[in-house]
């Protein structure tokens, strides 16, 4: 297994010095935003993490390698390369034996994390089951992850494209818990609330981490939803936002848009759709997510 992990020398030298890591996902650089904006807010979210007392590791498949912690150049060379494999757990054995680069999504990321020894990961908002799914069975594998990955994950809830009762429903059967982050409704990606409650509520990074420590002690596998709301002054109206997605979903229907292909193509027309600020609300969250998940990381390793 070693064979196959690389580090960057920050992320090497955090491991020896037993410093927190977190773990970031890079398909948010090369399917979750245009250049220049995907590779200014990477390089930022990672700064994030820095002055908050952690240490990032933004994951890729590159080479035949998994990169734990990219350098400055693979950052950049993300976010311009085309055709970009984006990367599930499906796909990881395929594109390291093809040499082929791959972009994490939040399952390849928190296997990867895993593998690395890294307890939590900071994402957007996490996949889900998606709407019309009870036909179509299209039910992210981020979701089959959460159940036997330790790794937790923070997010500003499921993606609002998503189903987000049945992605409840999925997670409860699979045993994940599904915490607030100072919220007792699961945030909803764009709006901080939804109309549906989380299992748990914690207000401290401390909680979080003592939660997760006793379940993992316990030798039960599986990580957790921290759903982080996205700060109030950047959050979006929920009737205005819904309209849009219920328009880009029907764009994507008429379009015959399926598959992995659906969440990109949806982000893509909300963002044409809203102007732009969907895309400057999808950084403002990621932004926080990185500052919270730097913090439980921090208390994890205490």
């Amino acid at each position: 297994m070693k064979q196959y992990i690389v580090y960057s020398q920050e992320v090497q030298e955090a491991k020896e010095k037993g410093l927190p890591v977190v773990a970031l996902e890079s398909t948010i650089i090369s399917h979750g935003m245009p250049y220049p904006q995907n590779v200014q807010t990477a390089r930022e979210v990672e700064q994030i993490i820095r002055d908050n007392g952690a240490v990032p590791a933004t994951i890729a498949l590159i080479d035949g390698k998994i990169k734990i912690g990219l350098s400055d150049e693979e950052l950049e060379m993300f976010g311009n390369a085309q055709d970009v494999a984006k990367a599930s757990r499906r796909d990881i054995g395929y594109l390291i034996a093809t040499k082929k680069i791959g972009a994490t999504t939040v399952a390849a990321t928190m296997i990867c994390a895993e593998l690395a020894g890294i307890e939590l990961f900071v994402t957007g908002g996490i996949g889900g089951v998606h709407r019309g799914a009870e036909t179509t069975m299209d039910i992210s594998a981020d979701l089959e992850e959460l159940s036997m990955t330790n790794v937790a994950v923070v997010c500003a809830g499921a993606k609002s494209i998503l189903d987000i009762g049945l992605t409840l429903e999925y997670l409860e059967t699979k045993g994940v818990p599904v915490v607030g982050y100072g919220t007792d409704t699961l945030p909803a990606f764009y709006t901080r609330e939804s109309e549906f409650a989380v299992n748990f509520r914690a207000d401290s990074a401390e909680e979080v981490a003592s939660m997760m420590r006793a379940k993992w002690d316990l030798g039960l596998r599986g990580g957790a939803v921290i759903a982080n709301p996205i700060p109030q002054e950047e959050a979006m109206e929920a009737s205005f936002i819904n309209g849009i997605i219920q328009e880009a979903l029907q764009q994507a229907e008429a379009q015959g848009i399926a598959g992995k292909n659906v969440t990109p193509f949806l982000l893509g027309k909300v963002k044409e759709l809203t102007e732009g600020k969907s895309l400057d609300a999808n950084i403002a969250l990621v932004k926080h997510n990185a500052k919270i998940g730097a913090g439980i990381a921090v208390a994890l390793n205490k």
